[in-house]
């Protein structure tokens, strides 16, 4: 395990009733209602949360990636999230797929880009052995 030498920021959140609650960050930004996947409710769910902040964190690791190689982005870049909650032998479990659109820049580029993003973000680190990921690249 990595242990950080410097914290950059810490998110902190509010969140009471679990799924069916809310949830509010510290500096009032984040103020949501919360409900269960797939319900009728009004709020968000974790997954949704999830899925949001990671693609928004690998969108800037692939920027950071371009950077390093002087490689201007197109600006439509965007990453789709899908976060999947499911059980296996009674206990439940997450698995991901990224896909990610880069579009104008030469394939092979484009996967360096993906493939050194998903090793440098922080949500990739924290998920790598622990969860199936796949990245596809369309």
């Amino acid at each position: 395990m990595s242990r950080i030498d410097k914290v950059l920021y810490t998110g902190k959140t509010h969140t009471t009733g679990g799924r069916d609650g809310a949830s509010r960050s510290s500096d009032g930004r984040l103020d949501i209602k919360l409900s269960p996947p797939g319900g009728s409710g009004a709020g968000t769910n974790p997954e949704q949360l999830f899925a949001a902040g990671w693609s928004a964190c690998f969108i800037g690791a692939i920027g950071l990636a371009a950077g390093k190689r002087k490689v201007a982005l197109p600006a439509d870049l965007a990453v789709d999230a899908e976060v999947d909650l499911g059980m296996t032998d009674g206990a439940y479990f997450l698995q991901a797929r990224l896909t990610v659109s880069l579009p104008g820049l030469d394939p092979e580029l484009a996967r360096e880009l993906v493939d050194e993003a998903h090793r440098t973000c922080p949500y990739s680190k924290a998920t790598r052995g622990n969860i199936d990921v796949e990245l596809k690249l369309v």
